[in-house]
């Protein structure tokens, strides 16, 4: 599923309105009535009062549309027009006249608080008082009125995208943005779902298809792709039956250090549970015993040193993942640059490496192309400097990884991989998952399918996806406190497993306008 701006998304509705020759409230009429049909579908006539906010821009004027056919519908339908300019759209209107057309209880006006409606914690609240197009924070009465539907404790349906959040730009103040329950997105859901600062103003959303035209939005290049299981489907390389372990690849781990050897270990056996053919493990001499006992299915090598490396061995015929547990002595600082001078082929790099190689930036030109970082982020904050918020930050990121022909991810809910194509984002995973060693096994993970043979980006995408999938699988036995990161290796042939299982039906269908 593509993600679009704001520009591409009113792009489509014009060119759509042209091809599909509509009239000027079609596409508004077609939208309206889905959010009807999804709303009636789950609320089979109950008598609860509804309370529709609408601005006086088209988002208004899909929330007329709504108000329109639950009035038909006879549901306790209440409207309100956010009264907060003299300008009201053409489409807004029309709809404003057609309500009329069916109830003698118009919509009220609301011009100041002293205007504002009880709101009770068992009624609905539709939120249509902005959509995409808003430019400017909202500000007086009607940022009150936000905080008066928040503060509410109702349930908070959005049409489009919560009042107050941009598509793809910070907010200026979190106080003037609707915090919805569920939000209804029209044809795609917008970049601001998906990061933290942002991402926290719906709980949960989903796309809705308006009919938008298919072959614009297939030719226009999204600013970001969210991740689904048929992509990793449609990359997944299925098995020979006269396959052998040299088939699938050698992982070769290195990191590790007195006290840190456990990163190692957790990262071997999650590049052997992604499909790695063979692993090594090189570690301090320290780790030799603790590799060789911990995973028996692993090879294992040690560097002179006791307690930290000082070596990494060099193979061209190694998948190389580097830095778990690696610590910060100036040898492995050395040991990893030299390494990478000679190293022509991609490899992972996460953790220390990533550490030891920001306290000397020229030497990013050395890491080989299209090899994959996989920093947390106090460690993404070494690699590219600050950022002013989560939007410069992807900016950054996205510049970082073309400058040096990177693949870069940028860790959190919704993990993001930043490539030379674009940006995926996952949709997998949970708050479980924040637990110490969850990014060594990621790390291991996408080492082991770099050495199957999947492109950087496509093992990056795969790892931080199955990562997920697996972790989720975990959680719902264990709940988000107990999971450990030994636990998400575990689940990894569960969730390719996952990945082979019929999609679920929706329980039950939407309802049609009669």
């Amino acid at each position: 599923m593509n993600i679009f701006s704001t520009e591409q998304l009113y792009q489509a509705d014009a060119i759509t309105i042209q091809k599909q020759e509509l009239g000027p409230t079609d596409l508004m009429e077609r939208a309206g009535t889905q959010v009807f049909n999804w709303l009636h579908s789950r609320m089979q006539g109950a008598q609860v009062p509804v309370r529709i906010f609408c601005g006086i821009g088209n988002n208004g004027g899909d929330g007329l549309v709504l108000a329109r056919h639950l009035i038909q519908h006879g549901y306790n339908v209440h409207t309100y027009v956010v009264n907060c300019s003299d300008k009201r759209s053409k489409n807004f209107l029309i709809n404003y006249d057609r309500v009329k057309q069916v109830t003698k209880k118009w919509p009220t006006l609301i011009r100041s608080e002293a205007d504002f409606p009880e709101i009770h914690r068992d009624d609905v609240v539709v939120d249509a008082i902005f959509g995409i197009g808003l430019n400017r924070c909202m500000e007086g009465w009607v940022k009150a009125m936000v905080q008066h539907l928040n503060n509410a404790g109702a349930f908070i349906l959005a049409i489009d995208m919560p009042s107050g959040l941009y598509p793809n730009a910070p907010i200026e103040d979190p106080d003037a943005v609707v915090k919805a329950n569920h939000t209804l997105s029209f044809q795609t859901p917008k970049l601001s779902f998906f990061m933290p600062s942002t991402g926290i103003y719906t709980n949960t959303w989903e796309a809705m298809d308006i009919g938008l035209d298919p072959e614009f939005l297939m030719t226009q290049p999204p600013i970001a792709t969210l991740l689904h299981k048929q992509h990793i489907l449609s990359w997944y390389q299925p098995r020979a039956k006269f396959s052998y372990k040299g088939t699938f690849g050698h992982s070769m781990l290195v990191g590790g250090s007195k006290g840190k050897v456990g990163a190692v270990v957790l990262a071997t056996q999650a590049a052997l549970r992604a499909g790695s053919g063979l692993a090594t493990a090189h570690v301090p001499a320290c780790g030799l015993r603790v590799m060789q006992t911990a995973v028996p299915e692993a090879m294992a090598s040690s560097a002179d040193e006791n307690a930290f490396l000082d070596s990494i061995p060099q193979s061209e015929e190694h998948t190389f993942g580097i830095g778990m547990g690696m610590g910060m002595e100036e040898a492995s600082k050395n040991a990893l640059i030299g390494f990478l001078e000679q190293q022509q082929n991609p490899v992972v790099l996460d953790a220390d490496a990533l550490n030891l190689l920001a306290t000397s930036p020229e030497s990013y030109e050395k890491i080989p192309a299209q090899s994959v970082l996989t920093p947390h982020p106090g460690e993404l904050k070494r690699l590219l400097g600050e950022w002013t918020d989560d939007f410069d930050k992807v900016e950054k990121a996205k510049a970082f990884a073309a400058k040096y022909n990177l693949v870069l991810l940028i860790k959190g809910a919704h993990t993001c991989i930043c490539f030379e194509q674009g940006m995926l984002i996952n949709p997998t995973g949970n708050p479980g998952m924040a637990t110490a060693g969850s990014g060594d096994v990621l790390a291991g993970m996408i080492t082991g399918l770099m050495a199957q043979g999947y492109p950087s980006w496509q093992a990056a995408a795969m790892g931080v996806y199955l990562h997920g999938s697996a972790g989720d699988i975990a959680v719902q036995q264990l709940g988000y406190q107990a999971l450990l990161a030994s636990d998400i290796t575990l689940n990894i042939g569960n969730a390719f497993i996952e990945l082979f299982k019929p999609e679920q039906a929706p329980q039950q269908e939407e309802a049609q306008e009669d």
